[in-house]
């Protein structure tokens, strides 16, 4: 196992723990901020969970990315399968997540926290299955 290697289940790994605290925790309590403060809760959310989030999703990217299309003595199957597990997960991220956010911004929405919640199942089980192949790629 080599250092890219390390870097690119690292980052998985980390993704899937935040990925579940957000689900289980940190989305669910988004309706108990309150309307008056809502609108300046969630401006503070977008601008600190993105310096968590962007970097170690870039390096999940690229390290996913070169590994996968690189040569390697692990599973091509299961790390295709993984890397096209990621490229779900940013998909879901921009074309589901970030426009209920964005829409979030402008103030509190049942519907869009509802939404929210239920779409973000979406990366919960995709980065979870992620993790499951990469660590069994070590087996391989």
């Amino acid at each position: 196992m080599n250092y890219l290697f390390i870097a690119y289940l690292s980052s998985t790994l980390f993704m899937t723990g935040l990925i579940w605290m957000v689900q289980v925790v940190h989305y669910p309590l988004m309706g108990m901020v309150g309307q008056a403060q809502f609108v300046e809760y969630e401006a503070q959310h977008q601008q600190l969970i993105s310096l968590i989030v962007l970097p170690i999703m870039l390096i999940e990217l690229v390290t996913g990315a070169i590994y996968t299309l690189g040569t390697t003595h692990l599973s091509k199957t299961l790390l295709y399968i993984a890397f096209a597990l990621l490229i779900l997960i940013w998909c879901s991220t921009f074309f589901l997540q970030v426009p209920l956010h964005n829409r979030l911004s402008q103030g509190f929405d049942i519907v869009a926290h509802q939404k929210l919640v239920q779409t973000n199942w979406i990366r919960t089980l995709f980065w979870t299955v992620k993790s499951g192949l990469l660590l069994a790629c070590i087996r391989h």
